[in-house]
């Protein structure tokens, strides 16, 4: 298996680095999302802080972590149906899955560098964040922090399964993907606490693993929140996770057979 995602992401990693502007260009847009969120707390922070004292931040400090995070478990959503749909149109997939390789090893393969890149994000945002905001993160509790992203990464990623496995079906049909990219966003608290939305938004917010994924990494991070302090949300995310992973591996296993079946592997 580790052979085989080292070739994956030797082959990720030549074609990344052949775009070399596009990692300078994406640190830009990193920087100019930053500023966009500290310009809206300049405006509107002071009508936010009344939602917002629970994590004892001011709007900029909610909405950067929550929006950093966010991109670095997104990966596990988005990453595998476009490395799916990237591998069809590049003539690859084929080939690649009617190889001697289990199918949860090229899932991992496919994501790997998705995740590498994702991590890069993360420490960009941290460093401007820092040197650039003079953010405050003494208070962070790292052992918590980690747990959070683990049982985050797993249910995301199980979601992005299962959207990767309409793509190995329907081609370019990807409801998954999409009801869920623009739906968690929006009330799942990554812009704005949920206690801004109105009643029957609140509930529906709770549906969503990112709702307890934002409110456990605000609380880890800026508060210091143990394990034993976050059992509700980390519970919460552990169910999805027991959940959706299983389902997520049988959902591709059983769209890998019928593309096999049906002779649409090399489709797009």
């Amino acid at each position: 298996m580790f052979a085989k995602t080292l070739a994956f992401l030797k082959k990720d990693f030549l074609m990344e680095s052949s775009y070399r502007m596009s990692f300078f260009f994406n640190i830009f847009g990193i920087l100019v999302s930053i500023l966009n969120y500290y310009f809206i707390d300049k405006l509107f922070g002071s009508k936010l802080v009344p939602h917002l004292s629970a994590f004892g931040v001011n709007y900029f400090s909610y909405v950067l972590l929550s929006t950093a995070f966010f991109g670095y478990v997104g990966v596990g959503l988005g990453s595998f149906s476009e490395r799916i749909r990237a591998e069809q149109r590049q003539g690859t997939l084929e080939v690649v899955l009617l190889s001697p390789t289990r199918a949860s090893t090229i899932l991992f393969s496919l994501v790997f560098w998705n995740l590498i890149l994702a991590t890069i994000d993360m420490l960009v945002y941290i460093a401007l964040a820092v040197f650039l905001f003079k953010m405050d993160f003494t208070h962070i509790n790292i052992f918590s922090t980690i747990v959070i992203f683990i049982l985050t990464i797993a249910p995301f990623s199980a979601l992005g399964i299962i959207s990767a496995s309409f793509i190995m079906i329907f081609k370019q049909g990807n409801p998954v993907g999409w009801i869920l990219g623009m739906v968690e966003g929006l009330i799942g608290g990554v812009y704005f606490p949920i206690t801004v939305l109105p009643h029957w938004l609140q509930v529906l917010a709770k549906v969503f693993p990112i709702t307890y994924a934002i409110e456990a990494i605000q609380l880890a991070v800026h508060k210091g929140y143990s394990l034993d302090q976050l059992w509700r949300q980390t519970g919460i995310l552990l169910l999805f996770s027991i959940i959706l992973l299983p389902l997520s591996l049988l959902s591709f296993t059983f769209s890998l057979r019928k593309a096999r079946k049906d002779g649409s592997l090399g489709q797009y």
